[in-house]
């Protein structure tokens, strides 16, 4: 069993900025996806933001494009969520997972994190 932990998240003033990161805490997880997914209050998870592990190519649901971006470190152990322009729809859990195919299908990610909270005020 792998274990993802999520840091970064807070309290931040729209337009403000977050930077996640989420790290495998037991080992790297060398050709896995990572991707950040989201849950708001009453409302189903989904995805937000992947970057393959193979090919390095990323991909993010439309209401970020422009304003996140992922990223992970040359060592592949953490990956990043950078959001800027934040807005108040994007007050949620964010989760980052793992998934051994490149994929925005949460059912297709085998590990989770904990999940991070991001509250963003108007």
């Amino acid at each position: 069993q792998v274990q993802l932990v999520e840091s970064g998240g807070g309290l931040v003033q729209a337009g403000g900025s977050l930077t996640l990161s989420c790290a495998a805490a037991e080992r790297p997880l060398r050709g896995y996806t990572m991707g950040w997914f989201r849950q708001a209050p009453g409302k189903e998870r989904e995805f937000v933001a992947a970057i393959s592990r193979s090919s390095g190519r990323t991909y993010y649901t439309d209401s970020v494009k422009g304003r996140f971006t992922i990223s992970r470190d040359d060592s592949k152990i953490v990956t990043y969520l950078q959001m800027n322009s934040l807005e108040p729809e994007d007050t949620a859990v964010y989760y980052c997972a793992a998934a051994p195919v490149t994929t925005i299908e949460p059912l297709q990610y085998d590990y989770w994190g904990q999940g991070t909270q991001v509250t963003v005020s108007s």
